[in-house]
């Protein structure tokens, strides 16, 4: 009789882990961060119909790196969620919070009991009101969860574009700084992102409702051109 194959438990891990990286690496990366208005979400993007950033309900919105297709079935899992759980309540019970939550458990158990794991990093953000304040919540591909506190990035070049990031970042400053900042970080040393190689989503302070807007070509050219 053949001896099954055994492989150790830390080994397999480590192998999904660097499997799901290379798959995130292969993207491209996105930014978020908080401005004087509200949230703003961009990603390098030169697609117009496949969308790495979306509205999940009214103050909450959804950004995703990595494969298309995996990430997007998560968007309309959380749509789907929060629609259910506002009907049932009330519209002030859906939170991002719970949804970051429920991701992460869903990308921890693919991580570890399926073959393959899910080649996603997402990003749930929610405009603060009221006594809720504004939150950014980064969900890993093996299910870790971060409670980030001004911006986040994600995607393969991560670390690089913190760095650039970061040193930019200026609390309480405007939407037009706040977008040539987050260009300028994806973009790097010796390239220029312009209005079509991006795209962009803000969810803004002062709409009754729904806050969720896409930023359009010309809206966003005028923003990097000012």
């Amino acid at each position: 009789m053949s001896m099954p194959f055994y492989a150790p438990p830390e080994q397999v891990m480590k192998d999904r882990a660097e499997y799901a990286q290379k798959g995130i690496a292969r993207g491209r990366s996105l930014v978020a961060c908080v401005y004087d208005g509200g949230v703003l979400l961009v990603a390098e993007n030169p697609s117009k119909t496949l969308h790495k950033i979306s509205e999940i309900y009214d103050r909450i919105a959804f950004a995703g790196v990595g494969k298309y297709n995996e990430y997007d079935q998560l968007r309309v899992a959380g749509v789907r969620h929060a629609d259910t759980k506002g009907f049932a309540y009330s519209r002030e019970d859906v939170d991002a919070r719970s949804l970051a939550n429920l991701y992460a458990q869903y990308l921890g158990n693919v991580f570890t009991h399926e073959m393959k794991p899910l080649e996603v990093e997402i990003l749930v953000a929610e405009l603060g009101s009221g006594t809720r304040p504004t939150q950014l919540f980064h969900v890993a591909y093996e299910g870790t969860i971060t409670d980030e506190d001004r911006f986040a990035v994600l995607g393969g070049e991560a670390e690089t574009i913190l760095d650039a990031f970061s040193g930019l970042f200026v609390d309480g400053w405007d939407l037009a700084a706040a977008l040539k900042a987050t260009t300028a970080a994806l973009a790097g040393p010796g390239r220029v992102l312009g209005a079509d190689s991006i795209e962009c989503a803000v969810l803004a302070e002062g709409a009754t409702r729904r806050t969720f807007r896409r930023l359009g070509d010309a809206e966003l050219t005028d923003l990097l051109v000012d």
